[in-house]
Parts: structure tokens; C-alpha cells; sequence
């Protein structure tokens, strides 16, 4: 039987085993915004924040936003923000409340309240966690300006819809009332992430200067504001409601929204903030002067094995990635993958790829996560080129072979083909859907198929070695088609039955 909601006033209520905040929150000053208060956020930079004010870093409190929905602000209002994090691993599970999230906004109920709080002077910090699609990239990679949300920001600027509306504006406004300009931290699984979202964020700009007839906002954030890139790192698999009971059971009241996370947590971030920052490097962050070796390897070798795991998973009827990875042929396709990635990765850089790669076998090993490989097929338009083509690209240039990371793009080509037929109808989803459905119902050879989605998703784009990729993607692709995973591992020498 549960008593109440989790909030400030039942806070102290909880079993013993439950670690709660230590500090006094009416002492916490909010000094970061962050926008896209999804589950990886709540697992990942609001746990390092909670750290910090811990410690006494009392200036650093979070104003979260959500740019669409409203459900978290609805789980979290009547929770005072509170929220428990159970941090899972095959031999047992831990759980924390944590209490860095002071408040909660929603853009679109009202944007002027995110405005006023993204120009308030204490913030210095913004962060963002809003998935690789919210940034509105073209298929070449710049600010897609015909976009409706980029046209509708570009004429409503008092009132934006996006990401890239909401900080132009605010540094707009700090910028006319003589504040300086906040930091802005980019956390999503971009490459570079704080160089493109500076880049985007200048090109959104300069057409605001343009549509305007004046102002030079583009020139300020070109030069005055600082982007620096981070890489982050930690499995969060979607909340189920089987989850929700279950902690509800552990507190003895209910938390609407729990969050489900592994024991690993990695953030590795530039250190670059004109303005002040929390000492993260205390607990566990890396500040370092270059992120790209750290990204590189993450996105290639973790990101790039997930995207294998989840596509061949879902063909091969595994729900989860610890049981798709059990699977001895997939795990041997995955070590097969990791051979060709990691020559990709700089030499120089200090990275330890062995020890990487067998501490990643030991998370996809984790029974007790449960990682739906739905939730990581999402999106693969946008997240494969910097996963598995760009490998593939530069394998090729040095002259070798890229004919297991092609395989990944088959399988996730067969995968959004499987949709209606073998997996259900909205299993996963992907920004192209739409021109997908309507070119894989052309029924055309599977090379001019291979061809088409290249060109819709913008892989390889103007490369010379183009050609070559579609026709590994597509060899694969008849194989997936004729005889499913089996088929097609089998073709590379893999068979399901490898001990």
C-alpha cells in the first residue's frame, strides 16, 4: 500500500536505503536551463548537477523545458521536481532521489516564460539534450531554413517554436540589456556537437538579420558565445509501467516518473564557460581541451555496436539488447564491427580501445536494464552517418573494406521494410518515414532502393566512394530479404550456431 506522492514533504519518509538529497533546496539558485528534460537528462547531467549542489554549489539549480510535450512537467509539478533513479546492474539494483530539477516549463504552453528565464541574468549555463533530429539539419548537414518550425521562428520571434529560435532570441535580449551571454552546452549524440549547434545557430541568425533588415546577431554569437562540445555516455532504457509499480513498492509512494539507468556514466565535456561552471570534474566528468577522440570512440564503437545490436536484434526477434547480444552470432558480428571501427579512431589520442570494448560487452550484458531495441532504432536516418558511414568512408580511403558496417545500414533498411509485416506498424520511428514508405512501395531493384535511401538520408554525400558503399548495402540487403540476419551473417562468414 502506497501513502501519498513522492515530494518535499514525504521526502523523508522513505526506507533508509533510499539516498535522498542532503542539501536544502530553498537554498538552490537556478543558474542552468535545460532544454529537452527527457529520461537520458534525468539520468545523466541532472545527477552530476545533484552532485554538485551536494557539495555546496548552491547556484547551479536546473529550470527544465520541454519543447513538445508536457508529460514530464505533468509527472514531475506535483513531485516538487523530485524524481528516483534506479541504477540497475545483474546483481542488483540501487535507488536515489534526486532533486536538482527546481522547476518545469512547457514552450509551447508559453514561450515568454522560457524567454524570461533563458535572459535571466543567473543563467549561465543552457544545456540541451533534444535528440539529433530536433536540430533541424538539411540532408548536407546545414540549418534545413525551409523547415516549418525555422519559417515559423523566423516571423515569430517573440513566440519560437525550436531550439535554435529560443537561444537566438534570448541572446538577443541579453545582449540589448548588457548581460553576457550564456554558455551553451550541447549533450546530444551530434558530431562535434558544440561546433555544429554554433554553426546551425549562426545560420538561423544571419536569416533572422536578413528577414529583420538590420542587427548583427549572427556576428555576436559567431564571436561572443561559447559552444563548447561534450560526449556523454550512459544507457537509459524507456520507463515502463511495470517499472513505475515496482518503485512505487520499493517507496511506499508513488513517483510518477522514476528513471531506469545502468552503473557506468561517462561525460566528458571542453572546458570553455566565460562565464562559471560546477566543478563536475568532482564527480566523475572529464574537462578536457578536445573532445572529438572521446566522441569518435563513443559514437563508433558504442553508438555504432547499439544501432548493429538494435536492428539485427529486431529482425532476429530479440525485444532487448542484452538478449539480442546473448545471441552468438550477433555477438560475433559485433567484435567483427568493432575490428573495423577502431582503426578509424585517432592513434594518438590516448583512447584504450580494448578496455572500451570490454567494458561495453559487460553493459550490453546487463540483464537487469532491459533496453528495448525499439527504442534504440529510432531515428536512424539521422544517427547512422556519424555511426557507421562515416567508418565506413574512411575505411574505404585508406583501402580497406567496410562489409560488416554496411551491414548495419542494410539491416536498418530492412528493418523500417519490416514494418507492417513482421514487426508491428510504428514500432520504431524515423524522420523519413513518409518518403521511406513511398519509395520502398516502388518495388524497385534493390540497388536503385540502396540508391534512393542514400540520397533521402543524404549518406555519403557527393563521396567518391559512394557507389561502392550502396553496393555493399545493397548485397546485404538480399540477403536480409532472401533469408533474414542468418543469411546475411552466414554470408560473412558468421554462422547463428557459433559457439
Amino acid at each position: 500500500m502506497t501513502s501519498g506522492r513522492l515530494s518535499d514533504t514525504t521526502l523523508r519518509s522513505l526506507p533508509e536505503q533510499v539516498a535522498i538529497p542532503s542539501y536544502d533546496r530553498d537554498s538552490v539558485a537556478p543558474g542552468i536551463v535545460h532544454l529537452g528534460v527527457g529520461a537520458f537528462h534525468r539520468a545523466h547531467q541532472a545527477v552530476y548537477v545533484d552532485d554538485c549542489l551536494a557539495a555546496g554549489e548552491t547556484d547551479w539549480g536546473i529550470v527544465g523545458v520541454s519543447l513538445r510535450s508536457a508529460d514530464t512537467r505533468d509527472a514531475l509539478a506535483p513531485q516538487d521536481g523530485f524524481y528516483t533513479l534506479a541504477i540497475r546492474s545483474s546483481g542488483g539494483e540501487q535507488l536515489r532521489v534526486v532533486g536538482s530539477i527546481l522547476s518545469m516549463l512547457v514552450a509551447p504552453e508559453d514561450p515568454g516564460a522560457v524567454l524570461a528565464v533563458l535572459t535571466n541574468p543567473r543563467t549561465r549555463i543552457v544545456t540541451l539534450t533534444i535528440t539529433e533530429k530536433a536540430y533541424l539539419r538539411a540532408a548536407g548537414g546545414g540549418l534545413d531554413a525551409a523547415h516549418p518550425d525555422i519559417v515559423h521562428d523566423l516571423a515569430n520571434p517573440h513566440a519560437p517554436k525550436t531550439a535554435h529560435g529560443f537561444l537566438s532570441e534570448a541572446l538577443a535580449r541579453r545582449r540589448a540589456a548588457g548581460a553576457p551571454p550564456f554558455t551553451v552546452l550541447c549533450c546530444d549524440n551530434l558530431p562535434a556537437n558544440g561546433a555544429t549547434l554554433h554553426r546551425l545557430l549562426v545560420e538561423f541568425a544571419a536569416l533572422r538579420d536578413a528577414a529583420s533588415g538590420h542587427g548583427d546577431l549572427a556576428r555576436h554569437i559567431a564571436d561572443e558565445v561559447a559552444f563548447p562540445s561534450s560526449m556523454v555516455d550512459r544507457i537509459v532504457p524507456a520507463t515502463t509501467d511495470a517499472d513505475r509499480a515496482r518503485i512505487t513498492g520499493e517507496l511506499g509512494i508513488e513517483d510518477a516518473w522514476p528513471v531506469m539507468t545502468e552503473p557506468f556514466c561517462q561525460w566528458v565535456i571542453e572546458d570553455d564557460f566565460p562565464t562559471g561552471r560546477p566543478a563536475w570534474e568532482k564527480f566523475g566528468a572529464t574537462m578536457v581541451g578536445d573532445v572529438e577522440p572521446f566522441e569518435d570512440m563513443k559514437l563508433r564503437l558504442l553508438n555504432g555496436s547499439h544501432s548493429a545490436i538494435a536492428y539485427l536484434g529486431l529482425l532476429s526477434g530479440h525485444a532487448t539488447v542484452d538478449r539480442a547480444f546473448a545471441d552468438p552470432a550477433i555477438r560475433q558480428f559485433v567484435d567483427r564491427l568493432w575490428a573495423e571501427a577502431i582503426p578509424t579512431l585517432p592513434e594518438d589520442a590516448g583512447l584504450d580501445t580494448s578496455a572500451y570494448t570490454a567494458e561495453l560487452a559487460e553493459r550490453f550484458s546487463n540483464t537487469a536494464l532491459a533496453h528495448r531495441t525499439a527504442q534504440i532504432a529510432n531515428d536512424g536516418s539521422q544517427k547512422l552517418p556519424q555511426r557507421i558511414v562515416a567508418s565506413a568512408v574512411e575505411r574505404l580511403e585508406s583501402g580497406a573494406l567496410p562489409a560488416h558496417l554496411m551491414l548495419v545500414v542494410a539491416a536498418w533498411i530492412a528493418a523500417c521494410e519490416a514494418r507492417g509485416r513482421s514487426l508491428p506498424e510504428s514500432h520504431f520511428t524515423d524522420p523519413l518515414d513518409a518518403p521511406l514508405a513511398a519509395l520502398f512501395g516502388r518495388n524497385l531493384p534493390t540497388e536503385e532502393t540502396v540508391a534512393a535511401v542514400f540520397d533521402l538520408a543524404g549518406f555519403a554525400k557527393d563521396h567518391d566512394e559512394r557507389r561502392t558503399l550502396i553496393e555493399f548495402v545493397a548485397t546485404h540487403l538480399v540477403h536480409l530479404r532472401q533469408g533474414g540476419p542468418a543469411l546475411a551473417l552466414a554470408a560473412l562468414g558468421i554462422q547463428s550456431d557459433t559457439p
